[in-house]
């Protein structure tokens, strides 16, 4: 197992290089920040010294290689519009992102496990025809469409929530439902697809025909024996969530990291950008690292392989 866990964080290693890598690279093709920074008056030698004083008059090699040093040390520099260390804006956005896409995922699993073994329990009748349905409305409906579709009925209309804001249960109330929207509908189908799958299966048939209730056939035997793809899909949807809070947290002006990285995108603030994506891609990889080692309870094949 300590191997397993070693390999695993030499992967996280790899794919956070990577991740950064890509983001120097992709951002320093953008644009030069200096002249957002700067009011289109400037004279050469303002932005000639402003571009020496960030550093950007040195070759692209010598750039990634203080970008380097200093995301080892923990340091993603100072944020270019707000003159605050990049890596505290983020943590200080973090908790908001991180109860949005957690809100969202417990929603969606209340709803979707449900939802699917009962419509696998009655296939073909009505109800598992009205669930499929609608989980691929689910699955159709954009985002941004959701959530304004949302803001219309229940703020405008019935004014019973707030259109934006952060604070109280009732402005996260939409943000949460309109995130949850399309992996609500997703595992609703994965759920409803594996337990058909476990259903049929001889063990099943067994303790039917032993007499157990129908109820610890589904709940004991096949949900459990079901549980491998849903718990791998959870944890690829709370990374999914937290880029899908992106465009929710701009419909609701929820104060969280995806709203906070669009801007610094738009002001080409490179030190903010850098520290937005390595926080989402370490929370992405530690989401997965978990079920992965969910594995080892789901399924004690997976110990003796590891």
């Amino acid at each position: 197992m300590y191997d397993y866990l070693l390999g695993k964080l030499l992967h996280t290693a790899i794919v956070l290089v990577c991740v950064l890598t890509l983001v120097f690279v992709v951002l320093h093709l953008t644009g030069d920040p200096v002249m957002m920074l700067l009011p289109p008056s400037s004279s050469r030698e303002e932005i000639a010294a402003l571009t020496r004083a960030l550093g950007l008059d040195q070759p692209l090699h010598v750039q990634y290689g203080r970008f380097v040093g200093r995301v080892l040390r923990g340091d993603f520099g100072t944020s270019l519009q707000h003159q605050q260390p990049a890596m505290s804006l983020v943590l200080e956005r973090l908790p908001a992102s991180m109860l949005l896409a957690a809100s969202a995922l417990v929603l969606a699993l209340a709803v979707a496990v449900p939802l699917g073994i009962v419509a696998a329990s009655c296939r073909g009748t009505a109800f598992d025809y009205l669930a499929v349905g609608v989980a691929a409305i689910g699955q159709s409906a954009p985002i941004f469409w959701t959530g304004l579709m949302l803001m219309l009925v229940f703020s405008v209309l019935l004014q019973l929530l707030p259109t934006t804001g952060y604070g109280t249960w009732r402005h996260l109330i939409m943000p949460a439902v309109t995130l949850a929207s399309y992996p609500m509908a997703a595992m609703a189908r994965l759920v409803r697809s594996g337990m058909l799958e476990v259903l049929d299966a001889d063990y099943v048939r067994t303790a039917r025909a032993k007499g157990v209730p129908e109820r610890y056939v589904v709940i004991k035997h096949a949900l459990k024996n079901a549980a491998m793809p849903i718990v791998t899909v959870i944890g690829l949807q709370f990374g999914l969530l937290l880029g899908g809070a992106i465009v929710c947290e701009m419909i609701f002006a929820w104060p969280g990291v995806g709203r906070l990285m669009i801007f610094a995108i738009n002001n080409r603030d490179f030190p903010l950008v850098e520290a937005s994506v390595f926080v989402m891609a370490m929370v992405f990889i530690l989401a997965n690292l978990v079920v992965d080692l969910c594995y080892a309870w789901l399924d004690p094949r997976v110990k003796v392989q590891a």
